[in-house]
């Protein structure tokens, strides 16, 4: 009787988890849930085109191939830095990377057009490696059809210790544990 008073109490003490929805296709949840808490203040938006809308020429390959502007709100106190992807699931051989940056500082409200395409900016955030294979933004430009851009920000409760050529994988590697707060837009893009 003791024993399964215990239990009862401690399993009265632990908190609920709370996780995302949505299929693990990108690897996001399974990031999020390590960390166990998900804070859904946290938005991520584009003057240039809304959430599911088409991304205007200028910000692709057909255009001046520069990364949009981008703000967001509601980063918890408890961020030390973001950090931003930009992938496109429906590429021919897979998920193809657009954009990697990290180490963002968390009072940052979002990020001017046409970011310079260098590894190390002016405020300490570092651009990983696309697969484009370079540093920096690299903007649609898909072979056929629509395809669609995700573009998500990570606030992280660490400032990360990469350097180099850091990859999507390796940055999502290395976030693992430490999302506090998510956010995604995304945008649509065909060539004519």
């Amino acid at each position: 009787m003791m024993k399964l008073l215990i239990v009862a109490i401690l399993l009265l003490a632990i908190p609920p988890m709370v996780y995302c929805s949505g299929d693990d296709s990108t690897g996001v949840d399974s990031l999020v849930k390590s960390k166990g808490v998900v804070s859904m203040e946290l938005k991520l938006m584009c003057d240039a085109f809304a959430d599911s809308a088409m991304i205007p020429v200028k910000f692709t390959c057909d255009g001046a191939d520069i990364s949009p502007a981008l703000k967001w709100s509601g980063v918890p106190a408890s961020a030390k830095s973001l950090a931003l992807i930009c992938d496109d699931p429906d590429a021919p051989m897979g998920t193809w990377v657009h954009w990697v940056l990290f180490n963002l500082p968390a009072d940052t409200a979002g990020l001017p057009e046409g970011l310079p395409q260098k590894e190390i900016l002016n405020n300490g955030a570092r651009h990983g490696f696309t697969d484009f294979k370079r540093f920096g933004y690299g903007g649609p430009c898909p072979p056929s059809g629509t395809h669609r851009y995700f573009f998500k920000l990570y606030a992280l409760d660490i400032m990360l210790e990469l350097k180099g050529k850091v990859t999507k994988s390796q940055l999502e590697t290395a976030m693992k544990g430490h999302i506090v707060a998510e956010a995604e837009l995304m945008g649509r893009y065909s060539r004519k």
